[in-house]
């Protein structure tokens, strides 16, 4: 990791920046394969299938039985402890729904607003070396709250030809509609546009490699929603004298371990006490040593650490100021007051305190959502809710008291812009 030690603020842009990724090469390779599934359908999907994952797929649509054979597959401590998950997520997101309240703005004129679920939702979990089950609960669970009529949902089939078991089972638990083998930029294509095997929807979610990100981005430029832009996961760690060494430097590899492209951050500040700045940087890059040698995603881990920062400022006050600038995806306040601190950072996409709250209780079971904004996006975007799933549709409805009430405010602002046929569509029901 890159150590600044006391920057000028004039310096943060530069150092705070996230490894870049060629996105003008990116879409020369991703184009043509969005235009070909577009165009050809399944057999394009066919085609990519065999060229990137190296297999050939008869049948993209998963069936009963191979759900119910991978739900025989895990042990009982991996079933419990996903139906715990979601029982967790489920609880945090059902408070996330409103009533709605109906609200006279004056007399005889009531306005309301309705959440509605989006018909067709699509869902792309990335398989691979870490098939994310886990964020298959961050979305299908907000999906059935919001009660999406149809949740599809895309993600690679292995060497085998088969999805992980943990994706079928937590799948089946959120209650997919449908499940497809499918993954890449060709999955996020499908979904888009619709082919004869995998119904087109109206909004897609989910993270994937850099292809699948520069997929999203290209389908959104044609009007298709996605959920939010996304980059590799990244995580800050501010760190004063009260925090572990240890605690911080596992919290930052949680992170490194995602992908080589992930990046981590760790700001130290110390206004007094008895350990120094420099002591506790030092301790910590020990501990990542050392526990980076024991993981099995040790190289991964490894080349992230090599685009990450260490950036030791003067005061809190300063690190308060270069985390809202980093804005992180997530970002955990190992420190003495992070209550306090907390209600001071204005750009995140979550917030994990004390030195007992890991960012890995977010990523799966808390029951906050762990889909988030990355690459500085935290500073306008939010996280997936039931919201992101949702319509939200406004009504009215005017007694014809209310109309008399409101008509001449209406009748002079439609006037006063020339709109002569607003105005007149209050003036006739004036007259009866």
């Amino acid at each position: 990791m890159q150590i600044f030690k006391l920057p000028a603020k004039s310096e943060w842009k530069k150092i705070l920046e996230r490894p870049a990724i060629a996105v003008a090469a990116l879409e020369h390779i991703v184009q043509p394969i969005l235009d070909a599934v577009k165009k050809e359908g399944d057999a394009a999907i066919a085609r990519y299938t065999k060229q990137f994952d190296g297999i050939g797929i008869e049948t993209l649509l998963v069936n009963e039985k191979e759900i119910n054979e991978a739900e025989m597959a895990l042990t009982s401590a991996l079933k419990l402890s996903i139906l715990q998950a979601t029982a967790n997520i489920k609880v945090f997101h059902l408070h996330q729904v409103s009533p709605i309240e109906i609200i006279e703005t004056m007399p005889g004129v009531q306005c309301w607003r309705k959440s509605v679920g989006i018909e067709k939702v699509g869902l792309y979990i990335p398989g691979g070396t870490a098939p994310l089950f886990s964020t298959l609960l961050m979305l299908g669970i907000p999906a059935t709250i919001a009660r999406c009529q149809e949740i599809i949902l895309c993600s690679p089939p292995g060497k085998d030809g088969k999805l992980h078991p943990a994706i079928l089972f937590a799948a089946k638990t959120v209650g997919v509609t449908k499940i497809y083998k499918v993954g890449g930029a060709q999955a996020i294509a499908a979904m888009a546009y619709g082919t004869a095997t995998i119904p087109q929807v109206y909004k897609i979610f989910g993270p994937g490699n850099q292809y699948v990100t520069c997929a999203k981005q290209l389908i959104q430029k044609q009007g298709i929603a996605i959920d939010m832009p996304a980059g590799p996961s990244e995580v800050a760690v501010y760190a004063d004298e009260t925090a572990n060494a240890s605690f911080v430097a596992a919290d930052l590899l949680s992170q490194a371990e995602h992908g080589a492209d992930s990046q981590v951050v760790l700001v130290v500040s110390q206004e007094s006490g008895a350990v120094s700045r420099e002591s506790l940087v030092g301790s910590i890059e020990k501990e990542i040593a050392q526990q980076l040698s024991q993981l099995p995603r040790k190289e991964i881990a490894a080349k992230a650490l090599m685009n990450s920062k260490i950036i030791i400022v003067k005061d809190e006050a300063e690190a308060i100021d270069i985390l809202n600038e980093y804005a992180a995806e997530h970002l955990i306040l190992s420190c003495a007051n992070a209550d306090a601190m907390a209600e001071k950072i204005t750009n995140a996409g979550s917030v994990f305190l004390g030195n007992y709250s890991p960012e890995s209780v977010g990523d799966y079971a808390s029951g906050t959502n762990h889909t988030l904004p990355t690459n500085g996006y935290a500073k306008a975007y939010s996280g997936v809710s039931v919201d992101s799933f949702v319509k939200k549709i406004t009504y009215q409805k005017l007694s014809e008291a209310g109309l008399k009430n409101i008509a001449a405010t209406v009748e002079t602002m439609a006037a006063a812009e020339g709109l002569e046929a607003h105005a007149n569509a209050v003036r006739v029901r004036r007259v009866f």
